[in-house]
């Protein structure tokens, strides 16, 4: 990788962390909530010749893709397929027991790769522990509790990763290094500061840009394909639902058309 080119993209995202991004090409369009669920991403990428496929449903855990992997990944004949999962399977409602979900992950890949598509698999997010337990509790998570459950998710989705070739990007790690997750109002994770939610696990609108933006720069730096892509997984890849305003596969799609320009 140029090393001018690495350094300008640490610099953007140490950037992205403290600061709202005003970029043009990564700009929000305001529309209605209304608007928001009466368009399905394939309508909207036939619409607009995108490059990209927003793939994702709220709640959705392993069980619930496996169920709809044919219909809403492979029959679109991805040239890569970016799967991100494990957030609900960890969680009190839709709870997938850890050999389960890693049994469930390990078709979703293998279907992936047998069906021709490059795999990026990405690890689940870290949460603000506090807004969490307001929803799930506690006595579910021990005795190992959150943090730890979490680790063992993603390290279920390294191994998967490795067994599979898939490639690996490590969204955990970003955003525990630089994503502030907590209760300041620049934390890329939804809070009572910045969204007036107590939240705690989904992306802000800056969050998605980041996610948006390190799975670009992986994609240009490991030279996998640039369209026809499917991006597969819960509400962190749902965000809007959208494929041009606040979701990653929004802000990957801008990027990805800018380039091709």
């Amino acid at each position: 990788m140029n090393m001018n080119r690495r350094q300008l993209v640490k610099n953007g995202l140490v950037t992205i962390a403290s600061a709202v991004v005003t970029s043009p090409l990564l700009a929000i369009t305001s529309h209605s909530g209304n608007d928001d669920h009466q368009r399905t991403a394939a309508a909207a990428s036939e619409r607009n010749n995108d490059q990209v496929i927003n793939a994702g449903i709220g709640g959705n855990n392993t069980v619930d893709l496996l169920k709809r992997i044919d219909k809403d990944c492979l029959m679109h004949d991805p040239a890569l397929t970016i799967l991100m999962v494990g957030t609900n399977d960890m969680n009190s409602v839709k709870h997938v027991p850890l050999e389960q979900y890693k049994t469930n992950l390990e078709t979703l890949a293998k279907k992936i790769r047998k069906s021709g598509s490059k795999l990026l698999m990405m690890t689940i997010l870290p949460a603000y522990e506090p807004y969490l337990l307001t929803r799930h509790p506690a006595a579910f998570y021990q005795p190992e509790g959150v943090t730890v459950r979490r680790s063992q998710v993603n390290k279920v989705i390294r191994e998967v990763a490795a067994k599979y070739k898939a490639a690996l990007l490590d969204m955990e790690l970003r955003f525990l290094a630089i994503g502030k997750v907590g209760t300041d109002q620049d934390s890329l994770i939804q809070n009572e500061a910045n969204s007036n939610k107590t939240d705690g696990i989904h992306p802000t609108a800056n969050g998605y840009r980041f996610i948006g933006l390190s799975v670009y720069d992986y994609i240009v730096d490991y030279q996998l394909p640039t369209s026809n892509i499917v991006c597969f997984g819960d509400s962190i890849t749902h965000g809007d639902g959208s494929i041009d305003r606040n979701s990653y596969p929004a802000f990957l799609n801008k990027l990805l058309n800018q380039k091709a320009l």
